[in-house]
């Protein structure tokens, strides 16, 4: 039987030595990361890899940057285009890789990016700035800040999660005319600061990640989107909450576990998901690192990384759901500046 290829790539900041993406092997035997390459692009900041598995897109200092994905997972620059809008900091595409979507933090705009049949990124066909102001009891700046895009799982609604007016902004998508149009607003707490939010695999639940109030939001809702029902708010912290700002946020492909990543407290903190929808925590513990900015499941769902951002590493552990706890596996991988990652596999 073939063995089964992953490709790690990785985005870094590049105001020191870091040209852009890492593009390293993911050595499933020892889950352990082989460098490869490196990709020059201006400042990485969100990653993500079309459907049909041919291209990868990144945030780009000068807009959204589109790659092919080269047999031995190298990646051959296409084009970048710019968004309409200021720098942005998340996207994501539909299910048929017709459009990608960015979310700006500095401008809270939304952009509809068309994607060409040779996987270049082509015209701007919708943008839409968010407007208002939140209601803030802490020192966040309550503008709007859209700091997650996502896509709900029957691909009808695009998510914006505005960290900054404590709402995540639910957008039917026409992919006729490419265009987006607010269909729906759930609204957080006041000063709940949401940072990202990820899907359930029963399809009627979403977990939103809220910085400041330093949990973790579930919403029940309907295939139409309307009247998201708050179920349940669970702390992702159990001692120093004052010091503590949840950042990462991932669910194992088989959505039967949630991981987030504190920054503040330098701690990772695993969920089981229950049938209802609801979480429960497994464990909570050290991650030995400054500023886990990220923290994603690997493929088998038995190891997670952490991307340390301050600390310039990315590390591995080794998790055990039955007795609830995990262990560092192997040394950190040294990296600049790491902040976002994407695990592909290979065709």
């Amino acid at each position: 039987m073939k063995r089964q290829r992953y490709i790690a790539y990785v985005g870094t900041y590049t105001n020191g030595d870091s040209k852009g993406i890492q593009v390293y092997e993911l050595d499933t035997s020892r889950q352990g990361f082989i460098k490869l390459s490196e990709t020059p692009v201006n400042n990485p900041s969100a990653l993500t890899v079309a459907h049909n598995g041919k291209y990868l897109y990144s945030i780009a200092d000068e807009g959204v940057a589109a790659f092919r994905i080269m047999p031995d997972g190298l990646l051959e620059h296409i084009n970048t285009a710019p968004t309409g809008g200021m720098r942005g900091c998340a996207l994501c595409m539909d299910a048929n890789d017709r459009y990608v979507f960015v979310g700006g933090y500095h401008d809270g705009r939304v952009s509809m990016l068309r994607v060409n049949k040779d996987g270049s990124i082509g015209d701007i066909t919708d943008g839409i700035f968010h407007k208002g102001l939140g209601v803030s009891i802490t020192e966040k700046n309550f503008q709007p800040h859209v700091t997650d895009v996502c896509m709900t799982p029957d691909d009808k609604y695009l998510c914006a999660v505005d960290q900054g007016l404590d709402q995540v902004v639910i957008y039917e998508v026409d992919y006729e005319h490419g265009k987006i149009k607010k269909h729906d607003i759930i609204r957080l707490q006041i000063d709940a600061a949401p940072r990202k939010m990820v899907f359930g695999k029963d399809g009627i639940h979403a977990y939103v990640l809220c910085e400041s109030k330093v949990a973790i939001n579930i919403y029940k809702y309907n295939t139409d989107m309307d009247e998201a029902e708050l179920q349940d708010s669970v702390s992702t912290i159990y001692q120093d909450p004052d010091r503590c700002a949840p950042y990462g946020l991932d669910i194992t492909e088989d959505g039967k576990y949630l991981f987030v990543s504190n920054a503040g407290t330098n701690t990772a903190a695993i969920f089981k998901v229950k049938k209802d929808g609801d979480i429960s925590e497994i464990c909570q513990s050290k991650i030995s690192g400054e500023f886990p900015k990220v923290i994603k499941v690997l493929p088998d769902s038995d190891y997670f990384v952490t991307l340390n951002h301050e600390q310039d590493e990315i590390v591995t552990f080794k998790m055990n759901y039955a007795k609830g706890y995990f262990l560092q596996k192997g040394r950190p991988v040294k990296v600049e500046k790491p902040n976002c990652i994407y695990i592909h596999r290979l065709q």
